[in-house]
This record gives structure tokens, C-alpha cells and sequence, in this order.
């Protein structure tokens, strides 16, 4: 019997599902939003919004945490070429492929008076091939978004 089990199983083994989770969040933080199916965007949701809820606090310890769910450990070794060197790469991989620092640097401080609810899924309709119902798995606000939000919109024109 399942009784209080809440874990959508997906079709997959522990290791491998929390594996595929741990893959879809992290490219959910570097891309800002992605295109799956909804069984799995309701599973990566709550993985989601626990590394918001970690980020917000922003401690050492939590980072480690993050960093341990996301399978995401710290590069401390570029060997540079002649032509670039190992310094640049770090800081490019740093600012482009870092998804602990992303999160807590550039996600975390957009929730920071939010109390939950990150993420939003958008239903796409039926995949082709499968007829699995595709969703967009995205972040509720995000830096394009608080841009647009402090353009004041527009005025209604009014009737006389």
C-alpha cells in the first residue's frame, strides 16, 4: 500500500528520478524556464522552490545543501590554453554555468518577500508523438519581468 507516499514515481528508479530531477531544476535556474512533460514539471516544482526557500537564506551551509540536491560542486580547476586562460574561464563558467551562485544570487533576492508559489506551469497541449500533456515549467518573476514592471503601462484610452 502507498498510504501518505507522495513521490511520483515517473517511471524510473530512485537514483535515476532524483538524478533527472536534480537535471531539470538545474536547467530550469540557468535558462529561466523549461518545455516538459507535466508529470515531471509537477515533480520538479516542489525541488524547485525547496532551493528557492534554501536560497533565501543565503548561509554557507545552505549553499553546500544546494549544491549537494542540484549534484552541482564547485569547479576550482581550468587549465588554460595558450590563448585564453584559466582565469577567464573560471569567471565565464562562474557567470554562465554556476547554478548555485545563479540561484542564490540572482533568483533567491527576487522572492526575497515572497512566501512560496516560485513557479508557474503553462499547459502547451498533447505532444504528438505520445499525446503527453507539455507544459512550461518558469519562474513567476524574473528579471525580465521586474523590468517590465517598472514600465508603467499605458493608459486606457477613455470614451467620451
Amino acid at each position: 500500500m502507498r498510504h501518505l507516499k507522495r513521490t511520483a514515481k515517473l517511471g524510473r528508479t530512485g537514483e535515476h528520478r532524483n538524478a533527472m530531477l536534480a537535471n531539470l531544476v538545474c536547467s530550469l535556474i540557468k535558462h529561466k524556464r523549461v518545455t516538459t512533460t507535466l508529470a515531471k514539471a509537477r515533480a520538479a516544482r516542489s525541488v524547485a522552490e525547496k532551493m528557492v526557500t534554501l536560497g533565501k537564506s543565503g548561509k554557507l551551509h545552505d549553499r553546500r545543501l544546494a549544491a549537494a540536491r542540484l549534484r552541482q560542486q564547485a569547479r576550482s580547476n581550468f587549465v588554460g590554453t595558450p590563448t585564453v586562460k584559466g582565469k577567464t574561464l573560471r569567471e565565464k563558467w562562474r557567470l554562465e554555468e554556476d547554478v548555485v551562485r545563479i540561484l542564490f544570487d540572482d533568483i533567491a533576492p527576487l522572492f526575497k518577500e515572497r512566501r512560496g508559489g516560485y513557479t508557474r506551469i503553462v499547459k502547451l497541449g498533447p505532444r504528438r508523438g505520445d499525446v503527453a500533456e507539455m507544459v512550461i515549467l518558469e519562474w513567476v518573476a524574473t528579471a525580465e519581468t521586474a523590468a517590465d514592471a517598472t514600465v508603467a503601462a499605458p493608459e486606457p484610452a477613455k470614451t467620451a
